[in-house]
């Protein structure tokens, strides 16, 4: 068998399964847990009650439902690359103002830093 023939059989996974995970797949998890608790604690920080009940639910309600119809694995929307890195980037982006606006900017800067390194990386993993 000719070696770009087996070299592609290799890279496909069988039908009903899905590659292994590798150590950025459970990094990039972990961001986006990381950024949805970040609205969370703004939601309940940074309002007074009620309104600290209603933001520190909706927000991060709001960025799990954008994320679970366009980023997640399984998206209710099939949408281009770009446009699925943009909803990661506008999820993260939002983590990061959260953090600036509780009057934590260096909090906010390097989770902006490590959410942007980790969502490229596991970008080029799943598209390459």
């Amino acid at each position: 068998m000719p070696e770009s023939v087996a070299s592609e059989s290799a890279a496909q996974p069988a039908p009903g399964t899905r590659a292994p995970l590798a150590a950025i797949d459970i990094l990039a998890f972990l961001t986006e847990l990381a950024a949805f608790a970040t609205l969370a604690i703004w939601g309940f920080a940074s309002w007074s009650f009620p309104w600290n009940i209603v933001a520190g639910i909706g927000a991060p309600a709001l960025a799990i439902v954008v994320w679970a119809l366009f980023v997640s694995p399984r998206a209710v929307f099939l949408v281009h690359p770009f446009i699925r890195a943009l909803v990661e980037i506008l999820v993260y982006a939002s983590a990061t103002l959260a953090w600036w606006s509780m009057d934590f900017a260096w909090v906010g800067l390097g989770f902006g830093i490590v959410a942007v390194t980790v969502g490229v990386l596991a970008g080029r993993r799943r598209f390459a």
